[in-house]
């Protein structure tokens, strides 16, 4: 096809059906960015909850990026907020290497307005009790944590870092986070105390079991078996535009009380957690009647998975 005949068919009046579905798909990406926005809302006013009315109050300290940070206030005159800035600045760019620029934005303001949240909101002290702090300021902070990965964001960057670190030396996401957070709490138990870091450990884990539960159970790597009459357009989708690779597969959907049957294309893909939602929206975009189950792995060896990040929106 020639460059002027490219040129002709690109002017051409949309036709109802192409105006429509752009219409429909304008209309996801802004009904996708308000829960987005919302769901990072709650989830920095969670967590700045679990900092002002818990952690703070009682010097406690948790693991990843936010313990760094508890950490140093420990042992520095800065804020909080400031620290939480500069400590999460590293895995923010990280992130936008690893997982693209709509993640790195999204990521940087949900991480400022934690710092804002933290510097000016006042929240009520709760509790001096040590252990009811660690359980629900954990609990707080694993749900801030969880409801801003649910809008396509992060407050905490140690994940973006270990999904960096896993691409480029290998091994697991989750060994990675364990080998951080087990030198947060060794230094911790060295310089404040054996209790502090303790009742830190305590923190990590009620905060690490409530982001699974606010994320619904997913792991590392979720694997996305797609049913769709629009098989052709997601399968250019996840590899063009997410950058992620597809396995077709040949099969039959069964339907009516016959016991009908049709030939369908089904699409498997492999994704990260926080890529899960971009691929939820676009798949919609594409067909909202898609047919889609998904499923948790522990950890995914070879394939685009580790080796190309998802592209910018």
């Amino acid at each position: 096809m020639t460059q002027s005949s490219q040129q002709t068919i690109d002017k051409r009046p949309l036709t109802n059906y192409e105006r429509a579905k752009a219409y429909r798909q304008r209309k996801i990406s802004f009904q996708s960015l308000l829960k987005d926005i919302f769901l990072m809302t709650i989830g920095i006013c969670s967590a700045a909850f679990a900092l002002k009315s818990f952690l703070l109050p009682s010097n406690f300290i948790d693991g990843g990026a936010t313990g760094i940070a508890l950490l140093l206030g420990e042992i520095t005159n800065l804020q909080f907020p400031v620290l939480l800035l500069l400590v999460n600045a590293p895995f923010v760019f990280f992130g936008y290497h690893t997982l693209g620029r709509t993640f790195f934005i999204k990521t940087t303001l949900a991480i400022i307005g934690l710092a804002l949240a933290t510097a000016f909101i006042s929240f009520p002290h709760v509790t001096n009790d040590k252990l009811l702090v660690a359980s629900f300021g954990g609990f707080f902070l694993g749900a801030g944590i969880g409801f801003a990965i649910r809008g396509g964001s992060v407050i905490d960057g140690t994940e973006v870092l270990a999904l960096f670190l896993s691409k480029k030396v290998g091994g697991s996401v989750g060994d990675i986070i364990l080998m951080i957070n087990v030198v947060v709490f060794s230094v911790a138990a060295y310089i404040l105390s054996i209790d502090t870091a303790l009742y830190a450990l305590i923190t990590y884990l009620a905060a690490a079991k409530t982001v699974d539960f606010v994320v619904e159970g997913i792991e590392e790597y979720t694997g996305v078996t797609i049913v769709s009459s629009h098989s052709d357009e997601i399968n250019a989708m996840i590899t063009q535009q997410l950058g992620r690779g597809v396995t077709n597969y040949k099969g039959k959907g069964g339907f009516g009380t016959q016991g009908h049957s049709k030939e369908k294309d089904i699409l498997y893909t492999v994704v990260t957690r926080l890529e899960i939602s971009s691929l939820k929206t676009e798949v919609h975009k594409i067909d909202p009647y898609a047919f889609m189950v998904m499923n948790s792995i522990k950890d995914v060896k070879g394939g685009l998975i580790k080796k190309r990040r998802l592209k910018g929106n």
